[in-house]
């Protein structure tokens, strides 16, 4: 794969966890606010209050969170490879020694592996670059933590404001007015999954049962939100 695809395939995978990560936190912290609300038989206008507060102060702290979180570790990774760089200046030959030692970790046989890396040692700077995948990877990809932490934000706001879509709607349709908390219940759970089964894909795992955990996930948060809620309430 050519090394600017790899890297952009890298950034948009980058992308898309904070969009599935702030997707979930967003619309479990708000049902568990709705749920917890609802359950303290509090009025539909604060609980519409409620939501919007979680959704803005915790979308907010999540995207600081995530823009701060990727840019440490952005400096954290570029110092480290810098440092690996100034000290192949004074430990050249000790660096053909671990290159080599990292091939045969690998499976290269002794004599293959010196071969290899005696032959690098000829061209520096590709040699230099061996030695800093063979530690870090793919670490060194251009990081943009502005844009992970606005990903953040508006997968947040979005998916967090679907356990509020129907007391928002409940003045305006009389269904929604007496089944609120249900339709919100039906609303969550679909988003839920799907996020879930979203993940997956991150993850690697099967679509349906990430889908399942995380509905359950949210939903035994949601549970112990309402319950608190009716016990305070009460």
């Amino acid at each position: 794969m050519d090394d600017s695809v790899k890297k952009e395939s890298l950034m948009n995978g980058n992308y898309v966890k904070s969009m599935v990560y702030g997707g979930l936190d967003g619309i479990v912290t708000t049902f568990a606010v709705v749920a917890g609300a609802t359950g303290g038989a509090l009025s539909l206008e604060v609980v519409i209050i409620l939501g919007f507060a979680n959704l803005l102060a915790d979308g907010l702290s999540m995207a600081v969170g995530d823009y701060l979180s990727s840019k440490s570790e952005g400096e954290f990774v570029q110092n480290a490879i810098q440092k690996r760089r100034l000290d192949f200046q004074s430990d050249f030959a000790i660096e053909v020694t671990k290159l080599s030692e990292n091939y045969q970790s690998k499976g290269v046989s002794k004599a293959d592996a010196d071969q290899i890396s005696s032959t690098l040692a000829n061209y520096p700077n590709i040699f230099e670059q061996e030695r800093i995948n063979s530690e870090f990877g793919d670490e060194e990809i251009e990081t943009h933590p502005m844009r992970n932490a606005l990903v953040t934000f508006f997968s947040f706001l979005i998916y967090g404001f679907i356990p509020l879509i129907a007391y928002v709607f409940a003045s305006m349709n009389t269904f929604l007015m007496a089944n609120t908390f249900a339709v919100a219940c039906v609303l969550t759970a679909i988003t839920l999954f799907i996020l879930g089964a979203s993940k997956s894909r991150l993850t690697h795992t099967n679509w349906f049962k990430s889908g399942m955990e995380m509905l359950l996930i949210g939903g035994a948060a949601a549970l112990v939100a309402y319950g608190i809620g009716v016990i305070l309430g009460g």
